[in-house]
């Protein structure tokens, strides 16, 4: 049985264990997922957004079509605030501000400060399900980071000595692009048995990458709504 984080008579929020899938995929060893699940306690239950079946943490559904379209719409607009926490492999060292105000417009608004990755990210079809930096042809793609320090790190679990603890906000939303941009700054999440090599990818049991905050504006009642996970790592 899940147990919702948010719920009400037009959406609900739950937390998705790492290694379950968002929705089937292809074969019958990949029928049980969120959706499903979700399904057999709110019927009315529609996918609005998907996270890695390696990730875990908060996922929004809709009860409705018209609550469906409303919720993707605000994800394509970038009017959901989305924060994840993950556990990188050496020291990332922060980068100053970008200068082009778009840009800008987009970093989180904590007081804090936060670097910027912008690389352009596309599927790789050589090698799928995998996705590559591409300069020529890659989709725009950006996601702020900044290191978890001081006493917010100190109420945390130890992680491995040779590791970070990160906060990561994606502006864009492609696929494994947390995943990637880490990895192509060279400093991928431990755990991912996708884009780490060997040794970090042992460094941890699963990818060390949670979706721990998500806020947004109710789309019938207009009210915000905003959930947060504890660290499940």
């Amino acid at each position: 049985m899940l147990i919702p984080v948010y719920e009400d008579a037009h959406l609900v929020v739950l937390n998705k264990p790492s290694g379950l899938l968002c929705v089937p995929g292809r074969g019958p060893d990949k029928l049980d997922c969120l959706s499903s699940r979700a399904q057999q306690q709110w019927p009315d239950a529609l996918v609005v957004h998907r996270l890695d079946q390696a990730t875990s943490g908060l996922v929004v559904m809709a009860r409705s079509l018209v609550v469906q379209r409303a919720l993707g719409d605000a994800f394509a607009a970038r009017k959901v605030d989305k924060r994840y926490m993950a556990v990188a492999s050496g020291f990332p060292v922060a980068q100053p501000a970008p200068a082009d105000a778009a840009l800008l417009a987009g970093m989180p608004q904590d007081a804090e400060h936060w670097s910027l990755i912008d690389l352009p990210l596309i599927a790789d079809w050589e090698r799928r399900p995998l996705q590559r930096v591409d300069h020529a042809v890659g989709k725009p793609s950006q996601t702020w980071w900044r290191a978890v320090t001081g006493q917010e790190a100190a109420t945390l679990p130890s992680i491995p000595s040779d590791s970070t603890r990160l906060w990561l906000t994606p502006v864009t939303g492609r696929t494994h692009q947390l995943r990637l941009h880490l990895q192509a700054i060279g400093h991928p999440i431990l755990g991912d048995s996708l884009y780490a090599t060997p040794g970090v990818q042992a460094m941890a049991p699963r990818l060390l990458l949670q979706a721990q905050h998500i806020a947004f504006t109710h789309p019938v009642t207009q009210v915000p709504v905003a959930c947060t996970l504890p660290a499940d790592f």
